[in-house]
Order: structure tokens, then C-alpha cells, then sequence
């Protein structure tokens, strides 16, 4: 099992359909998915998104999924159709990256009911815009900067629900859930690094 860090469970977390959501594994691999205790998965990787990607992650997952839509290399009318198939296929919600267009953010408002994670990875960032727009929740990742620009959000939109990467030790994911953040993505080790340290364990053991 792999088990995301303690101190995540300091965050607030945030509500959704009545699941109530504080970790978040960041993969698309199976295996780690079947075999977390996150809360919910991020599904999010850097090729264009292709629906049957999104259809065995649902179908395979026994949590909670928000689906990467694109948004970046994969503009326009692609990513609402991507983010209308998520929804039909059971996700809890779509994530956009940081270059979505607010007028792309704008369709997929009018088409799924589903919650909209718009990336935010800089201070300079048009939040207002992208709430204006109908972005659900924030999706905070600005590496060593990602909790001085969840404290800025959080000081400008007391209310609006984030999710922000921790970093890596609890040292600064206590920072960052202090700074604001409701919820804490977590990025597992890979198959091949845990099957290296099982490996190790079983020639020690021989």
C-alpha cells in the first residue's frame, strides 16, 4: 500500500458530492491507484488526452478521479467534448492546465456540472479571471513558490476551495496546507522504484 504522508490530514479538505477530500495521488498508473490510501486521484499527463485513457482509469479506479482534459496543446471544442466524456464516465471532476483560455473554461461551465480544477502556477495569474469564468477550484502547483502563492490566493478568495502540491517532506506540506490549501497532491514513487527496493530486500534476504 502506498500511503500518503500524515500530516495531510491537517488540511480542511474540500466536499465534494458529499465525499469529503484532503490527498490526492498524482498518477495514471493502475497499479498505484488500486493501491493507495489517497482520497482521490489527479489524473493529469503530458500527452494529449485521449478518452479511452480516461475510460480505463474510471473503470479501473476504486476512488474518486478528476480527469485531465488538456487545455495547453489540446485547445477549444476538444477540450469541452473531453471534459462532457469524463463526466459521463463517472469522473468527480475535470482539471484544465495553466494556459486554458477563460472562454474555453467558459463553455465547459456551460456544458458539465461537474467541479472545473483550473491550474494555477504563478502569482501573476488571472485568478479573478479564471473564478469569473467558472472555475470550481484551484488547482495551486508553483513548486518551492506553490505556498506563497496559495497565501496570496487564500488572502484575496477567502473562500474558494484549493488544492496545491506539498512538496516533499512534511515540513513543507504543513507549510503549504498553513498557507491556505485544503487539499495536498501527492506523488507516489514509481513502480520501478518500489520494485527496486523490493528486489534489494529479496537478495539481502538470500
Amino acid at each position: 500500500m502506498i500511503k500518503v504522508p500524515e500530516v495531510i490530514n491537517e488540511a480542511s479538505g474540500i466536499k465534494i458530492f458529499g465525499k469529503l477530500i484532503k490527498s490526492l495521488v498524482f498518477s495514471t498508473d493502475i497499479a498505484v491507484i488500486r493501491n493507495t490510501n489517497a482520497n482521490a486521484v489527479i489524473a493529469v499527463y503530458p500527452f494529449t488526452p485521449q478518452p479511452i485513457i480516461t475510460h480505463a482509469l474510471m473503470m479501473a479506479s476504486d476512488l474518486p478521479v478528476f480527469c485531465g482534459v488538456g487545455g495547453g496543446q489540446t485547445q477549444g471544442k476538444r477540450v469541452v467534448n473531453l471534459a462532457l466524456d469524463a463526466e459521463f464516465q463517472g469522473a468527480i471532476g475535470v482539471v484544465v492546465n495553466a494556459l486554458t483560455p477563460n472562454e474555453t473554461i467558459k463553455k465547459m461551465r456551460q456544458t458539465i456540472d461537474i467541479p472545473i480544477v483550473v491550474t494555477i502556477i504563478s502569482e501573476k495569474d488571472d485568478v479573478k479571471g479564471r473564478l469569473e469564468a467558472g472555475a470550481t477550484i484551484l488547482n495551486i502547483s508553483g513548486a518551492r513558490n506553490t505556498p506563497e502563492i496559495v497565501r496570496k490566493v487564500r488572502d484575496e478568495f477567502p473562500q474558494v476551495p484549493i488544492i496545491a502540491t506539498g512538496g516533499p517532506s512534511d515540513e513543507s506540506i504543513l507549510r503549504t496546507i498553513e498557507a491556505g490549501a485544503n487539499a495536498i497532491t501527492y506523488t507516489p514513487p514509481t513502480t520501478a522504484e518500489i520494485f527496486s527496493e523490493i528486489m534489494d530486500g529479496y537478495r539481502k534476504g538470500r
